[in-house]
């Protein structure tokens, strides 16, 4: 059977010629104009691999990555980066998201098909060492993982609630009954200290779970979590969660994993508290909103200034600087990114 290559570039020209290159070459391929539909394209076709542009409109390739390495039916799939940028500081900000490789811009044929031809070897070889090692597990894995979106499909016969803006989805010290599927729409979790200042968290948006921390701790709620916006959430009963964990040692690795992932964020996001500046704190969390598909941020400056640990004036003010250079514009209140890199490389 042919493997199936998806390539997102946002240049028409240089999308036909690699289509055309991987064709000749034997493999079957899929494209996308831009970031939001390549993963859009990545989660419904399940390519064996994925090319991908960094300099894209409406979402980038770090935003693209970030999207994928965090959905169960994406996040093992190998990545690799074109990118006419060639700078030390890419490569570590693509490498540490979880790309596989880089190939830069003006590409040589002979060299992307041997890039891509190693990468689908080495993926092949873990494939099979995993199931050598566990009797098959891999493939029990992918058929746990199945499992996974089924419960994310489930519409008939458990309950979709609908929460506005600033609704709570849960509270701080509440005891958990349900995990927490967002269908649609984004959520804040945060923390709130003895004088009622919030920290956020992170943001979780469609295709994110919440809530199984305190399930398999069986423990409080040890943050809040409230819905951005207009916002659909699938209920799961802790049961049938259970149910699922307990019984399937390869999903409950996969919540483990999904937790280290946001505990690495959040360990990240302390580091930068304590050692960057405010503009740098503020450039971060704008570009970390706009890796995560927020084309536009329309957020409370509230909850913007709580995500960059700062005061809502001092936002407002390191906003209106951005905007004056260039970096950002804001229509009616909504902050519109136009130079993600700028705002990712800002100097501390």
């Amino acid at each position: 059977m042919k493997k199936k290559i998806l390539v997102i570039e946002d240049h028409a020209d240089v999308r036909e010629n690699l289509c055309e290159i991987l064709s000749l070459s034997g493999y079957q391929t899929l494209s996308a104009e831009d970031g939001k539909k390549g993963v859009e394209k990545a989660i419904a076709e399940r390519p064996d691999l994925i090319l991908c542009d960094v300099m894209m409109p409406e979402l980038d390739g770090f935003g693209v990555l970030h999207i994928l390495s965090r959905n169960v039916a994406t996040a093992d799939i190998p990545f690799i980066f074109l990118t006419a940028l060639a700078e030390k500081s890419d490569f570590r900000k693509g490498m540490s998201l979880g790309a596989d490789d880089y190939i830069v811009k003006p590409f040589d044929d002979t060299v992307l098909l041997q890039t891509i031809e190693a990468r689908l070897k080495k993926h092949e070889r873990l494939r099979e060492a995993a199931n050598r090692q566990s009797g098959g597990g891999l493939e029990h894995f992918i058929n746990e993982a199945r499992a996974m979106e089924a419960i994310q499909r489930l519409s008939e016969d458990r309950e979709v609630r609908h929460y506005r803006k600033k609704d709570l989805l849960f509270q701080e010290g509440e005891f958990p009954r349900w995990l927490f599927y967002i269908e649609k729409g984004s959520v804040k979790l945060f923390k709130t200290n003895d004088e009622g200042r919030e920290f956020i968290l992170r943001i979780a948006g469609p295709g994110e779970f919440l809530g199984y921390l305190a399930l398999l701790r069986d423990d409080k709620y040890q943050e809040g979590a409230a819905a951005l916006e207009d916002t659909n959430v699938r209920m799961i009963p802790k049961d049938d969660f259970f149910a699922l964990v307990y019984g399937h040692r390869d999903v409950n690795a996969r919540f483990i994993k999904l937790l280290a992932g946001h505990l690495t964020d959040q360990e990240q996001q302390l580091i930068d508290l304590a050692y960057n500046s405010v503009r740098k704190r503020v450039a971060t969390t704008v570009v970390h909103l706009f890796d995560q598909g927020y084309r536009e941020i329309n957020m409370l400056r509230e909850d913007l200034a709580a995500m960059a640990g700062t005061a809502k004036e001092t936002l407002i003010r390191t906003l209106t600087d951005f905007k004056s250079e260039g970096h950002i514009d804001i229509r009616d209140g909504v902050i519109v990114v136009l130079k993600p890199e700028k705002l990712r490389n800002m100097p501390n």
